[in-house]
């Protein structure tokens, strides 16, 4: 079997989408602890890519229900796409704030939800923003958080990119 095959066997398992859900979550659980326990202050453009690490951890999901149903499948590929191109381009931008602040160029003061789902009112402790986007507060190996999640992002659309281009290949039937 080819290695793409592999690929494709594997995205047909549970385990692969429960591992996207466990990488999703160990980021939204490292979110909470600086946030709480480091008292770093989110921004509205952090609040932001939360919500789309949460949609690559619905994505997930998606696919953990019947990941060798094949509707499914790409319904949970497909959602974790859009989730991790929206999260890309927010922290892209979010980047920006952050290396070339301008007053003319700023985040949002505060975080807008759909009425039909007010996350920072529902749950405060965990949608509401209340830091400065254009500040950087922490940093790792030289790179800021958001600079961290294009990282992040960019390694899910990779990620995806192999395992959208593995379904086209044949596997192998017992």
């Amino acid at each position: 079997m080819s290695v793409l095959s592999n690929i494709k066997t594997f995205s047909q398992s549970r385990l692969s989408w429960a591992l996207l859900f466990l990488f999703t979550l160990f980021f939204e659980l490292c979110a909470l602890f600086f946030q709480h326990v480091m008292q770093l202050a989110p921004c509205v453009m952090c609040i932001y890519e939360r919500v789309a690490m949460f949609g690559i951890s619905g994505a997930a999901l998606i696919g953990l229900l019947n990941p060798k149903n094949t509707l499914l499948r790409w319904v949970g590929l497909g959602a974790w796409g859009a989730s991790a191109v929206k999260g890309l381009t927010l922290s892209l931008e979010h980047v920006d704030y952050q290396f070339n602040p301008s007053p003319f160029k700023t985040c949002d003061l505060f975080v807008t939800f759909p009425d039909w789902a007010p996350l920072n009112q529902w749950a405060p402790w965990m949608f509401e923003a209340y830091g400065d986007c254009s500040k950087v507060v922490w940093q790792f190996l030289t790179l800021s958080m958001p600079q961290w999640l294009v990282v992040i992002f960019a390694g899910n659309l990779l990620a995806l990119a192999i395992i959208v281009i593995a379904q086209a290949s044949k596997t192998k039937r017992f």
